[in-house]
């Protein structure tokens, strides 16, 4: 997988619109189990990809250094051999300093090609360090998002859980609702009324009995007061 395709995949990934997706799915919960599948998957793979560019970055790296080092190195054995010619040219050893002038040439070339190499490798490793970097935070925003998905589905759970809850509460009051007119309480209730307005029947009947009796004594006690005036008057 090139580093372009391993970066645009990271991109790609850390930038998804959960909400959207969720706004698209039948079943979110299903949908959200699904992703957060799919995403430790990808960052599994996406955590290995960026190893290996790691990697080879710091063997970059490395070479960077060897050559560095290499061109110093070389830099010395120059000015070495160069400090040997004079010293045997002084000496009159002519021959002398001039195998010691050409090795410094030698050295000179290759203190050349190995800072050559150095630079050449300077823009790839400045360019992979600022895709390694990209991957990194592209990596964090992955987890971050599946930290994200993880909450939402537990949300999700919890909420479906209170719904179905109260759903089940709803079921058991509607069974239990007094005010139902089928119910057995205001069935009871109803022959309660009932043997109260019985009750209430005996006792108005009772009070009419009663009332019908005094009238009577009442009539009796005037027909007592109109025979005493008729004997008084015959007196």
């Amino acid at each position: 997988m090139s580093k372009q395709t391993i970066l645009g995949r990271v991109t790609q990934l850390a930038k998804a619109n959960i909400n959207a997706l969720l706004d698209q799915a039948e079943d979110p919960q299903k949908m959200l189990d699904q992703l957060i599948r799919d995403y430790a998957n990808n960052i599994a793979e996406a955590e290995e990809a960026v190893a290996t560019t790691i990697g080879n970055l710091r063997l970059m790296e490395q070479d960077h250094q060897e050559d560095v080092a290499a061109a110093k190195e070389w830099g010395g054995k120059a000015l070495a051999a160069s400090r040997k010619a004079d010293e045997l040219r002084g000496g009159g050893r002519t021959d002398e300093a001039d195998r010691f002038d050409n090795l410094a040439k030698v050295a000179l070339g290759r203190q050349l090609q190995s800072e050559k190499e150095a630079r050449t490798a300077e823009p790839t490793i400045a360019a992979q360090s600022e895709v390694v970097s990209k991957l990194r935070t592209g990596l964090d925003q992955m987890k971050a998002k599946l930290g994200e998905l993880r909450a939402k589905r537990d949300e999700l759970v919890a909420r479906a859980k209170s719904a179905e809850a109260q759903h089940t509460m709803m079921d058991a009051v509607k069974s239990i609702d007094v005010l139902d007119p089928t119910s057995e309480l205001n069935r009871f209730e109803e022959k309660v009324r009932r043997e109260e307005a019985r009750a209430m029947g005996k006792q108005e009947l009772a009070a009419s009995s009663l009332d019908a009796q005094f009238e009577e004594l009442d009539g009796l006690g005037d027909s007592a007061e109109v025979e005493a005036r008729l004997a008084a008057l015959k007196r």
